[in-house]
């Protein structure tokens, strides 16, 4: 497998085998020490200058061109991972004050027989955090096929990302979502804390 560009390696008797040719050496690899450009540049450049040397090819270029490209990538996925997040805000803020106040005669009347603001939180949140849940799961299959058409269809012909996931692209969206119910569900919590039953229990529907 090749990440950039492609080549084919093989042993001297593969290659008589296939070509049917007599194998003969005319070029070398060459690993250099100091990884860096000045220095892949400036040894090359030396290498030009023997006779016996008719050219060099170096994988720098295609290197910084795939770090740009990665670098591209990485900017686009940060902006997209901060609305992915602000959206999820939005989203669990609003479907859990429409749930509250939608149902806050309910809620009162929970209140009222006595159970205490945690039964009733979670009375009417446990729907908010079967629904994450359920979002996580799906976001993850859909994320799985996105992530895979993404590395097979953005890089050009000679690059190939590599397709391993880390732990950290997993867990991390199920953290973001975990934080962001516990917060809203601290919010929940202080609303049916302070809610007035008696006049919630007045109001006409």
């Amino acid at each position: 497998e090749m990440y950039i560009g492609h080549f084919i390696f093989m042993n001297a008797q593969c290659y008589e085998h296939v070509f049917g040719d007599q194998y003969n050496t005319n070029a070398y690899m060459v690993r250099l020490k100091d990884h860096s450009n000045a220095n892949t540049e400036r040894q090359g450049a030396k290498f030009m200058k023997l006779a016996a040397v008719r050219g060099v090819v170096q994988n720098t270029t295609q290197k910084n061109m795939v770090s740009t490209i990665v670098g591209s990538l990485n900017q686009i996925m940060e902006v997209l991972i901060l609305v992915a997040v602000l959206l999820a805000v939005v989203i669990l803020y609003n479907l859990t004050n429409l749930n509250v106040s939608e149902r806050i005669r309910e809620l009162s009347t929970i209140k009222v027989l006595g159970f205490h603001t945690s039964e009733t939180t979670m009375y009417i949140y446990r729907e908010t955090i079967l629904l994450s849940l359920l979002g996580i799961l799906a976001g993850y299959g859909f994320g799985e096929w996105l992530h895979r058409y993404i590395i097979t269809e953005v890089p050009p012909d000679e690059v190939m990302f590599d397709p391993a996931i880390s732990w950290i692209a997993l867990a991390a969206p199920a953290i973001v979502v975990a934080v962001v119910l516990a917060v809203l569900g601290w919010i929940v919590y202080r609303q049916l804390e302070t809610v007035d039953m008696l006049e919630a229990l007045k109001s006409v529907e």
